[in-house]
């Protein structure tokens, strides 16, 4: 059996006519007949049965349509694939992420990935939500872990990782850490919140958690996620959690962020990329890195 006879097939089904079919194979009709009769005669069954100028599929040929869709399109993917590891001179993934991240998700994933795919290069960097995005769209960066803060876009995959309430780690000494799991956010209002951001984007991320998310009104701003830690230990404000699965770092204490009524603040976490540029590495990742955020989870 060849393939060639298996997309000869394929292409009658999809068609309707041996005619059409043959046109869109660039082979004679009487070429693709005796194409179809050798694979009917090496699989010793009847595929499909001719009425007048149409064909109609046998229950062995509908299984073998199935089938060969299937298998021919794994064969052209691993082809693409082919050529294109074939064509890159250096294989490379660079992954950006949230500076205020500091889970084990994205690490474990790291070290899960470098073990299945030793050939690829991973090169991971830290940015705000906006600098992430610039460097996806201009192609600096291979795929984002980021938290959604915009429609979903067409061009880009929307890999969602996590759903999760929001979160605050802040000193056991803050006036609101006694008490329940969690804490309305009209009662952080007259708290300060520490945020991870440059210079530039602290307009842009006041906007997000004050307006969008509703937490904060009073913000204080850190280079980085350890002065940010420091900050909220000492008892300076409380800092929202970067990720779905991020560990408690003692001594501070972590509690979820409800609105006024009651109901919950949710956030999504995702890994986005450019469907263009989308590759098998890519989804790879992706999907190690879901499995991670997936076990903190469970």
């Amino acid at each position: 059996m060849l393939f060639r006879q298996m997309k000869y097939f394929v292409a009658i089904v999809d068609c309707g006519s041996f005619t059409e079919a043959a046109e869109r194979c660039y082979i004679s009709q009487s070429a693709i007949s005796q194409q179809i009769a050798a694979l009917e005669a090496e699989l010793g069954v009847k595929l499909m049965a001719r009425e007048g100028r149409k064909c109609k599929l046998t229950p062995a040929g509908e299984y073998f349509y199935a089938k060969s869709r299937v298998i021919l399109a794994n064969v052209e993917e691993m082809r693409a694939e082919t050529v294109r590891i074939g064509s890159d001179s250096e294989l490379k993934l660079d992954i950006g992420y949230l500076a205020g991240y500091h889970g084990l998700a994205l690490q474990n994933a790291v070290v899960e990935f470098s073990r299945l795919y030793p050939e690829v290069i991973v090169n991971v960097f830290k940015g705000s939500h906006e600098s992430l995005y610039d460097a996806l769209r201009e192609g600096r960066a291979s795929l984002l872990m980021s938290d959604q803060r915009r429609a979903f876009s067409d061009e880009y995959e929307n890999y969602i990782l996590a759903q999760s309430p929001a979160y605050i780690d802040m000193s056991p000494a803050h006036p609101l850490a006694e008490g329940g799991a969690f804490v309305t956010a009209d009662k952080l209002e007259k708290y300060p919140c520490i945020l991870v951001a440059e210079k530039e984007e602290e307009n842009t991320e006041k906007n997000f958690y004050g307006h969008t998310l509703g937490i904060g009104r009073e913000f204080l701003f850190a280079a980085g996620q350890d002065e940010a830690r420091l900050l909220a230990m000492s008892g300076r404000g409380y800092m929202p959690v970067e990720s779905a699965n991020a560990q408690t770092q003692p001594p501070l204490v972590r509690k979820e962020v409800r609105r006024a009524d009651g109901s919950p603040i949710v956030r999504t976490y995702c890994a986005f990329w450019q469907k263009k540029r989308a590759n098998y590495y890519i989804e790879e990742f992706a999907s190690i890195l879901r499995k991670e955020f997936a076990k903190k989870e469970s």
